[in-house]
């Protein structure tokens, strides 16, 4: 069992949660109430019937119109089947889970949550960070041989998927592990521990799978940015005719926008116990990034839909 160790986040637990050992694979926390818990459930069940219905739409409606089969398009498909991946595994696990107040599943179904719900968040952070990237060549080198093609969308695609898998697979070997949070229905990488071999994959984790695509991001919109602040007039007037391509640019920037929205507060809340394992939070307070982060998979489809033309 050493690639799956037990919870050791009861260092965050509130103080009213007495000071027995707690265990979230046998009985609810103590200190909250049974209503929380079935709120919880009710988001995830709305949540995750949203974001299947949604992402299987786009899925379906790019692959039956041709016109929708454009490289671009492609990576987005991408970014729909990981969403709808994670809604599938980690949504509905979620959901039963928080029926039931505890991670009542297991340990294994526990790692299942953990890796998938990372894994293909992994996935949708580096399409974007593809999509950025793809944007930036369109705009700023409309004129190159540069440009996202089907087997460079395949290619940006197979590597998106390999890397994640690389950097999400290692706790269920050993390097780190994948544990319950401190409310105990959902399951993360192990922030919480202050074990050495356990920061340093955090650490690798963190610059890999969030600061890298991140700066991905970030300079290839900083650059785009810059590149449209210095375009003449006469340059001006010839880039209306480039009007999709600015549209598919704004969508792009808008669902960057949304992930990240959805994505930092979980982010910071999971550097801040990382660095300070003993801090001491209420169970219910620190689950909240845990699930705002989870309707990421709600926003993509619906700006797709809206901002697409075709």
């Amino acid at each position: 069992m050493d690639a799956f160790r037990a919870p050791e986040n009861e260092s965050l637990l509130s103080s009213s949660s007495g000071p027995a050992r707690w265990d979230p694979f046998r009985r609810p926390l103590d200190s909250i109430q049974p209503w929380h818990f079935r709120l919880l459930a009710a988001v995830m069940l709305v949540v995750t019937f949203l974001s299947l219905a949604e992402n299987l739409a786009v899925i379906l409606v790019t692959f039956k119109f041709k016109q929708l089969r454009q490289p671009v398009n492609y990576v987005i498909v991408n970014l729909s089947v990981a969403d709808f991946l994670v809604s599938l595994i980690g949504g509905t696990i979620s959901f039963l889970t928080n029926l039931k107040g505890y991670f009542y599943m297991g340990y294994w179904a526990c790692v299942l949550e953990g890796f998938a719900v990372t894994f293909f968040g992994i996935v949708a952070l580096w399409s974007l960070a593809l999509l950025a990237f793809e944007r930036y060549i369109v705009i700023c080198h409309p004129l190159g041989n540069m440009r996202l093609r089907g087997k460079h969308a395949a290619l940006g695609i197979a590597f998106v998927w390999t890397f994640s898998f690389i950097w999400t697979i290692p706790p269920t070997m050993g390097w780190s592990s994948y544990t319950t949070s401190s409310i105990g229905t959902t399951c993360e990488p192990n922030w919480y521990s202050d074990a050495y071999t356990d920061h340093t994959y955090i650490i690798a984790f963190f610059i890999t799978c969030f600061i890298v695509p991140l700066s991905v991001i970030l300079v290839s919109y900083g650059k785009l940015m810059w590149k449209l602040r210095k375009v003449s007039d006469t340059q001006r007037r010839l880039g209306t005719t480039r009007k999709p391509e600015r549209q598919v640019t704004r969508m792009v920037v808008v669902m960057i926008i949304a992930f990240l929205i959805c994505w930092m507060p979980y982010a910071a809340f999971s550097i801040l116990v990382t660095a300070y394992p003993s801090i001491e939070l209420d169970p219910r307070l620190a689950a909240i990034p845990a699930f705002f982060s989870k309707t990421a998979t709600v926003y993509n489809p619906i700006i797709y839909v809206f901002m697409n033309k075709q």
